[in-house]
């Protein structure tokens, strides 16, 4: 008889963890997500699960290799991971008898190696599209699969878990579109918010006076803030799928980005429950073929999403509705149920944490650690103190966000504004000012008073220092190529 578990690792693109509503956020009221939340009511939920480089495909790299995209050779968009180079966490699987497969959102600019079926979205620069989209698939090239995106991936998994050697373990990977911009939605969520409105995140309107100057006046936005992109401007002159904005030239600005903040959020999340009805599909299928509590179950994102949130669309920045990521697993034969789990974890964790659960040996190159402990509740403390994380591509496509690095820590965040290019393909070459922002995480979760000014906090901000540089150290991210990015005085 088998004893390794299955493992089904679900992951979504740009899904905050704000709107599931187990996590509790002011969404929560309107908007419900029955089936991931049944991962947590059967399992556990991390509060702080983070993306090391919070942008698709360097993130996606992460959770593959357990390594840094400095490490991997995946950085930015623009970069193709060889995934026969270093620690390949398919290749692992299969290698250790497991069934390997992936359907959906690859984005890594390579043929997946180390997997015995794949289906992955071709096309629009490998997001592919909502409706009818075309995949690549493994021996048989590129086909069309009529239907809505989340719904045709959700059934290439299920077919998978039908017709699957059973005599094998399996490692399946099931990568949903949703709900990556621009959103579309599937007919049956057409009418799920008539006459609701969505409440307004306290930061939308936000005075940023209180940052740096580095960060202050970049990056796009809901409202018609942003002098780069904005949603009101972009809706305004685009019909999208969905429909365009409607909105009033006498309206004033508050009336206006309200409006913006309307549509994006019913839009965005009209996406998300389709793909809450495709966990309750895969929980049903599991069940049916007597897998369900034999399968290490995973749903997350690549990395978060800003949902109005200090007035921003899209992600690329540090602060935590973009960086971090959800992160829900269930395991009753190890796991225990209801778990809200408030440790550290990285992406860059999830590698080492799956081949651990399974018995397989983590390869040393690997970067991140196994979580296990802290999942089976064998371990209280923190097996990491900090996350490193870092954002390469200054002021790229549109969202004109400055590249910059720094740590989370569990009370702190400490970030790095070094606005330049490098040598960071696709970023763009011209230099922002610099400047550092601090964050009390715990007094301050919705960071809206940088700190890193008060007086009061000189040893505060050496002690982060000392640790920012101590973690660029270990992490081998030194830029030796630019010595004087960041001094130590």
């Amino acid at each position: 008889m088998r004893k390794q578990p299955n493992v089904l690792y679900i992951m979504s693109d740009d899904h905050s963890a704000n709107a599931i509503s187990c996590y509790g956020s002011i969404l929560s009221d309107v908007f419900k997500t029955p089936n991931m939340d049944r991962l947590y009511e059967e399992g556990t939920k991390l509060q702080h699960f983070y993306s090391t480089n919070a942008i698709c495909t360097p993130a996606r790299a992460s959770i593959m290799t357990g390594q840094y995209g400095h490490i991997n050779g995946v950085r930015t968009l623009s970069d193709h991971w060889d995934p026969t180079q270093g620690p390949n966490l398919a290749a692992i699987f299969q290698d250790n008898g497991y069934e390997t497969a992936m359907f959906g959102k690859w984005h890594l600019h390579c043929e997946p190696l180390g997997f015995d079926d794949y289906k992955y979205l071709s096309g629009c620069h490998g997001q592919g599209t909502y409706w009818d989209p075309e995949f690549e698939e493994k021996d048989l090239g590129r086909k069309v699969h009529k239907g809505y995106v989340t719904d045709v991936i959700t059934d290439m998994t299920t077919n998978f878990l039908d017709n699957r050697d059973t005599s094998k373990p399996f490692f399946l990977m099931c990568h949903h579109k949703a709900p990556h911009d621009f959103w579309e939605f599937a007919k049956r969520h057409e009418h799920l918010f008539d006459g609701k409105d969505i409440p307004v995140p306290d930061s939308l309107f936000e005075d940023r006076s209180h940052r740096s100057e580095a960060s202050r006046d970049f990056g796009s936005s809901v409202t018609p803030r942003s002098k780069v992109r904005s949603l009101y401007q972009d809706f305004q002159a685009e019909d999208y799928v969905t429909g365009p904005l409607k909105i009033d030239d006498d309206m004033t600005f508050e009336q206006k980005g309200l409006a913006a903040y309307q549509k994006y959020l019913k839009d965005y999340l009209r996406t998300v429950a389709g793909i809450d009805d495709s966990v309750g599909v895969l929980l049903d299928k599991l069940e049916a073929i007597g897998e369900l509590n034999n399968t290490i179950i995973i749903y997350t994102s690549d990395q978060g999403m800003f949902l109005g949130e200090h007035d921003y669309q899209d992600k690329r920045w540090s602060y935590e509705e973009s960086l971090r990521a959800p992160f829900l697993i269930r395991y009753p034969e190890k796991i225990p149920s209801k778990v809200t789990n408030t440790n550290l974890m990285a992406n860059i964790d999830v590698a080492p944490t799956l081949l651990d659960f399974c018995g397989i040996s983590v390869p040393k190159a690997m970067q991140g650690v196994s979580q296990v402990p802290v999942l089976l509740q064998k371990e209280q403390e923190d097996l990491r103190s900090v996350i490193y994380f870092r954002y390469w591509m200054n002021l790229a496509h549109r969202h004109h966000n400055p590249a910059h690095f720094g740590i989370r820590t569990k009370q702190y965040k400490f970030i790095y504004y070094y606005g330049k290019a490098l040598d960071a393909a696709g970023a763009v070459h011209e230099d922002t000012p610099t400047g550092f922002e601090l964050y009390d995480m715990v007094n301050d979760p919705q960071e809206m008073n940088n700190i890193y000014e008060d007086e009061a906090r000189g040893e505060l901000v050496q002690s982060l220092m000392e640790q920012l540089h101590d973690a660029r150290k270990t992490y081998m991210d030194l830029d030796e190529n630019y010595p004087n990015l960041l001094s130590k005085e």
